[in-house]
């Protein structure tokens, strides 16, 4: 990506109106919003998101925007660092298949607080959402897997420039602010996949970080403070930096802005756990459903997995056989698959003690083996061969889930309906979906109303 290349991106951003986004983007957006309003309830009450609130609501004064897990106002930059981190803290949030960036986590807490806090009409929210996720689409498509390859947790990494994207066109900034606003970010860019040693809640804020550094960057450009133009190429750009000696596709980044919408490639959860499971699941409960299995009649599973996956939720096995804490549960292929065949479902109820310390799921998971397959993994596909102890052999393939707005929906019943109570969550799954644009006031309304 050149130095105008950037410019291009923030130009098109800023340019960028609600009334001229295809109408199926502008209906993700929708559902993009409620996914993560119900997955920032789902997060309210875990220990990391009580610090971080803590964390945010320790500064004296109030703010121009609303905190939807507690009756604050806090800066923007804060309630996108809670909202954030709660978002993302059950690992339940859509994805980017080819670069397994979390946008949604990060784009639409950015865009949401940005744009209380500015008072912007829901159609600039809206427009300053699409926008994230293009920008998402684009920068961690460019380098697709490499960054995980590399130690680094993509989301930490693309997260800063995206939200700063939003944010800067919520407050509808001008395209040399928001070109100074995405340099800015760039250089907030970072996050280490450290946490996979230990369960650490790191991950967490990466996210949580993203959302309120490109705010940050973004109040900062709006004041003056100049942000590099070739901080996404250049003698020490992003990439560069991060994947020295590697070529990045820096043409593709611009290609067909307006035309082609790479940000409606995010793919939805409907498990919490880490995506490249989610198809795993599919296929064992669709063996369950067809087959009528008992989990004691299970003799061996295998699941062909693509290599680059097999280290974030095969290995190392001991851990994925005993996943430790949430984080470890959400990661593990055989712990998971574990929980479908014998439980019939995988819901948050999956990632807590009870389940994961359950001997019949113990027991389950040691019958559970990986095998990777280098034709796997171009998209999240999985294939699963099942063999029973009555000598039947079974198999079954899937890829991740297609687009179910039902289903979405009753996601976010399940997820919010423990803050917001069931009645309410329904309602507010009705609203929402019922909006021609994300109105904040409205959303606030719903959280403030219980």
């Amino acid at each position: 990506m050149s130095v105008n290349a950037q410019v291009t991106l923030a130009a098109w951003c800023a340019a960028l109106e609600w009334r001229d986004v295809p109408d199926e983007q502008r209906a993700l957006v929708t559902l993009r919003v409620l996914d993560t309003l119900g997955l920032i309830a789902a997060g309210a009450d875990t220990a990391a998101v009580h610090a971080a609130a803590d964390f945010a609501a320790s500064e004296a004064g109030t703010g121009a925007a609303t905190l939807y897990l507690g009756p604050r106002r806090l800066p923007a930059t804060r309630c996108a660092l809670v909202h954030g981190v709660a978002a993302h803290c059950r690992d339940f949030d859509d994805t980017f298949p080819d670069s397994v960036v979390h946008p949604g986590s990060v784009v639409v807490s950015a865009a949401l607080a940005a744009g209380e806090a500015a008072g912007a009409a829901p159609e600039d929210i809206g427009a300053a959402i699409v926008a994230g996720y293009e920008v998402a689409a684009r920068i961690g498509g460019a380098a697709g897997r490499r960054f995980h390859a590399r130690g680094l947790h993509a989301t930490g990494i693309v997260g800063p420039i995206a939200a700063a994207a939003a944010a800067s066109r919520a407050r509808r900034l001008s395209a040399a602010h928001t070109a100074w606003a995405i340099g800015l970010a760039a250089s907030m860019s970072g996050g280490l996949m450290a946490f996979q040693a230990d369960g650490a809640w790191s991950k967490w804020l990466h996210v949580g970080w993203a959302a309120q550094g490109g705010i940050a960057a973004a109040d900062l450009a709006a004041r003056g403070f100049r942000g590099p133009l070739a901080a996404i190429d250049g003698p020490a750009n992003l990439f560069a930096a991060l994947l020295a000696g590697e070529t990045v596709d820096i043409a593709a980044l611009t290609a067909d802005l307006g035309g082609d919408w790479r940000g409606g490639g995010a793919r939805f959860k409907y498990y919490p756990c880490a995506h490249v499971i989610q198809p795993y699941i599919d296929a064992a409960l669709k063996l369950r459903r067809e087959h009528t299995l008992a989990a004691a009649n299970i003799a061996e599973v295998r699941c062909a997995i693509a290599p680059w996956a097999v280290p974030i939720v095969c290995e190392p096995r001991a851990a994925r056989i005993a996943p430790a804490t949430e984080l470890d549960a959400i990661a593990s292929l055989p712990y998971m698959m574990a929980h479908a065949l014998g439980a019939g479902e995988v819901g948050l109820d999956a990632l807590a003690p009870a389940a994961r310390t359950r001997a019949d799921l113990r027991d389950l998971s040691l019958r559970i083996f990986h095998d990777a397959d280098p034709a796997l993994g171009h998209g999240f596909d999985a294939r699963v061969t099942l063999r029973t102890r009555d000598g039947r052999t079974l198999t079954a393939t899937a890829d991740a889930a297609a687009l179910d707005r039902e289903r979405i929906a009753a996601k976010f019943v399940a997820n919010a309906g423990p803050l917001l109570g069931a009645v309410p969550a329904r309602d507010a799954a009705e609203r929402l979906m019922a909006m021609a644009a994300p109105d904040p006031a409205a959303i606030a309304a719903f959280f403030g109303a219980r």
